[in-house]
């Protein structure tokens, strides 16, 4: 049998196409908020009522192996406490600061005081969890074929008013299912991989800096590194994303101001830890402190998370 090569005017054509197709789809890219917005989850923090049961004593199962129950929760059953860190201290619907989304009147500052062990100062750098209640409002995880993506709005306050500390403060983060198990130590640990946009500080009370400065941290690279990314040139609101490709990769996002993400806000594709996500289970906020039992974290404020499927 003997094969005929393709006519060369359809080669034309399929090189026409490609040209004609954004950089973006070539690159298997896809921009946090393409899609339909899943209703039922996220947050618009848009009712006067918006509270967070506590329930303390928190967990700390990282540091003591404790979890405490009952946990605490959202109100209105978007949020919960995650297990293994706990969750923030101070957790307080706010009105939207000055150049928020049009039209949000109500936003969530985010703070911590004790960022492990409850009323127990470690003195180290420790972290809260603010999860999101995805997966159990969804029925289960999202598949990485329906390419999951989220988006959040985020208030960075003046750097003066920054916990006086260099290093991690803020992260924006996915619980991400892997097409295959982790290498891991301890054979019962998740399988779960968590990464994400970190907002690490350099403060002048180190002694080391000359002028307080910020930059994203990616989490992370093939090798399960973290590595640098863009410098925070300004505060005020940013608007944060990351999705997740049929190809088992995570984008990460982010630009100045509230307006939607577009392309050129990429900054980062990376197969974190080497693995290539199956599905995606949820996304949470962490706040960092140095946990000495009288230094707040800096207070962060977010609005208008959402969760969105392209396919």
């Amino acid at each position: 049998m003997r094969f005929c090569a393709p006519p060369r005017r359809l080669f034309v054509l399929f090189s026409a196409i490609l040209l004609a197709l954004p950089a973006a789809a070539c690159l298997g890219q896809v921009v946090p908020g393409t899609g339909q917005r899943i209703d039922g989850v996220g947050d618009d923090f848009e009712d006067a009522e918006w509270t967070f049961v506590h329930n303390y004593p928190k967990s700390s199962e990282n540091i003591d192996e404790n979890q405490r129950y009952p946990s605490g929760k959202s109100a209105n059953g978007r949020w919960y406490e995650g297990m293994k860190r706990g969750h923030p201290d101070y957790l307080v619907r706010v009105a939207t600061p000055e150049g928020g989304l049009p039209g949000s009147e109500g936003a969530l500052a985010i703070r911590s005081l004790y960022t492990g062990i409850p009323w127990k100062p470690s003195f180290r750098t420790q972290q809260d969890d603010f999860i999101c209640n995805v997966m159990y409002r969804t029925g289960g995880a999202i598949s990485a074929r329906r390419i999951p993506n989220v988006v959040t709005r985020v208030y960075m306050p003046p750097f003066e008013q920054w916990e006086k500390r260099t290093g991690p403060t803020f992260a924006f983060r996915l619980a991400i299912n892997p097409m295959s198990p982790l290498p891991k130590s301890d054979p019962s640990d998740p399988d779960t991989y968590w990464p994400g946009l970190l907002v690490d500080f350099r403060s002048t009370a180190d002694g080391k800096t000359e002028q307080d400065t910020a930059f994203f941290r990616i989490r992370a690279a093939r090798n399960g590194r973290d590595y640098t990314g863009p410098e925070i040139t300004q505060t005020g609101w940013w608007t944060m994303g990351m999705s997740v490709t049929r190809d088992g990769r995570i984008h990460y996002y982010a630009r100045p101001g509230v307006e939607d993400l577009r392309e050129e806000d990429r900054i980062a594709s990376q197969y974190p830890y080497g693995a290539r996500a199956r599905s995606f289970r949820t996304f949470f906020f962490n706040v960092l402190s140095r946990d000495d039992g009288k230094t707040w974290s800096t207070q962060w404020i977010v609005d208008d998370p959402a969760v969105y499927v392209a396919n």
